[in-house]
């Protein structure tokens, strides 16, 4: 079987990661596995980068649209700072992909890569993995989920726009978009984690697509384990008596991510004792404005090597993922595999990850208070902190493994592929 992954990227973010990982566990048991990106970060030589070829013509009409869609976007004015993506931007690929050797196609993340359109225009079977809510919503990435009368739930109607919204209704069109466009494709879906299926069978535009909840794998047995937790605090300079408490930077979605509510929960962790925990953020470097934080805090910078991150997760005792809402963070996954235990909130895909009281601490959401007890009660027993720690790496096995992932898309593959095939015959 031969299949082509598209993704905007191959490393820079959770979503492109997710499906590099897949794309190599797919290599490692035996499947011609390929990716189509827009830009190329890996060294892996079945990733291949660029657009799509363009004459003079195609160049200029581009240059057009685009300076078109700036006009238009002009006065639009979102309700919410999260990323929008209208799906009007394409690298021209589709008739590359259409006319390759793929027996499926394996889309991914793909913004400024394929189009609305041209996602409609593919002819081989699609599976989808949805590492956010763009697919069956407007422009948004991300909405929260909580309002029953959230519009990617009733459809985009021109009376139901939310309040702080305003200019052309660009997630309208988008959406209204979608519904055309791909009125005659057949997907697969696929859910990282239950609460994205759960909002898949609950949106108005897809919710009549299979949905298969399969986890992102991660690579267990060279990379992402333990290490010693002394050899790491001293490769990284850190204290051998220390608690740490770490955390990744939000970058611009601070909100998301929760960056509020850690601060709030680690200033009430304060009250206990503020010289036993220090804070590492990775991520980001230290900001030029000063940050107050409770505990002192190491900024560790933006970590391009997963080697070094194994030992960032091996040195530390917890791992704080505040997050208002998430899908199946990378990060929790790779903190248990180091057997680190997790602090959340129960929201999203969160409690796919961490078993509460098992390997970490679900919080009720948002209660700072909560969260604040669940990390001390983590780090307050040696004892218990190594059960924890057994727990978390069991789950890693357990779940993330590479070979138990890439049978059960193998699985949804062949259902896609007898699936366009027999819509073939009976046309």
């Amino acid at each position: 079987m031969k299949v082509l992954h598209l993704s905007t990227d191959d490393f820079s973010g959770g979503a492109s990661r997710a499906a590099y990982r897949l794309h190599t566990a797919l290599l490692q048991c035996g499947v011609d596995s390929s990716m189509r990106v827009l830009v190329h970060q890996t060294a892996n030589a079945k990733v291949i980068a660029g657009k799509g070829p363009r004459s003079y013509i195609t160049k200029i009409k581009d240059k057009l649209a685009q300076k078109g869609r700036a006009v238009y976007r002009r006065n639009f004015r979102g309700s919410s700072p999260i990323m929008h993506s209208f799906g009007d931007v394409s690298a021209g690929i589709v008739n590359e992909v259409n006319a390759s050797d793929a027996d499926v196609v394996h889309l991914h993340w793909i913004a400024n890569l394929l189009s609305i359109r041209d996602i409609g225009k593919i002819t081989k079977p699609i599976v989808w993995t949805l590492h956010d809510m763009w697919a069956f919503c407007g422009g948004e990435h991300v909405v929260f989920d909580f309002d029953v009368s959230a519009r990617f739930r009733t459809g985009y109607r021109s009376d139901n726009r939310p309040i702080g919204e305003s200019g052309p209704d660009l997630n309208r069109l988008s959406w209204e978009s979608k519904r055309r466009e791909w009125s005659n494709q057949r997907f697969e879906f696929i859910a990282p984690g239950k609460w994205m299926a759960d909002c898949v069978a609950a949106s108005a535009l897809l919710k009549h697509h299979p949905t298969h909840t399969i986890p992102n794998p991660i690579e267990l047995n060279h990379l992402w384990q333990p290490i010693d937790k002394s050899f790491a605090r001293a490769v990284l300079g850190l204290d051998q008596q220390k608690k740490y408490v770490l955390s990744g930077s939000a970058g611009g979605m601070a909100h998301l991510k929760g960056e509020d509510l850690l601060n709030e929960s680690l200033t009430k962790l304060s009250a206990h004792s503020s010289d036993a925990f220090e804070l590492l953020i990775f991520g980001q470097s230290q900001p030029l404005a000063k940050i107050e934080t409770p505990f002192k805090t190491r900024w560790l910078g933006r970590v391009n090597d997963d080697h070094v991150m194994r030992l960032i997760y091996s040195a530390s005792d917890v791992m704080a993922v505040p997050s208002r809402i998430d899908n199946l963070p990378n990060t929790a996954i790779e903190a248990h595999a180091c057997g680190v235990p997790v602090v959340a909130f129960d929201v999203g895909g969160l409690s796919d990850i961490v078993d509460h009281l098992q390997s970490g601490w679900l919080a009720p959401a948002f209660d700072t208070d909560n969260i604040a007890h669940g990390i001390f009660w983590v780090l307050q027993d040696s004892a218990r902190w190594a059960q924890l720690s057994s727990h978390a790496r069991k789950i890693a096995e357990q779940r993330f493994a590479p070979k138990l992932i890439t049978e059960k898309h193998l699985e949804i593959y062949q259902k896609a592929i007898a699936k366009q095939l027999t819509t073939s015959q009976d046309v």
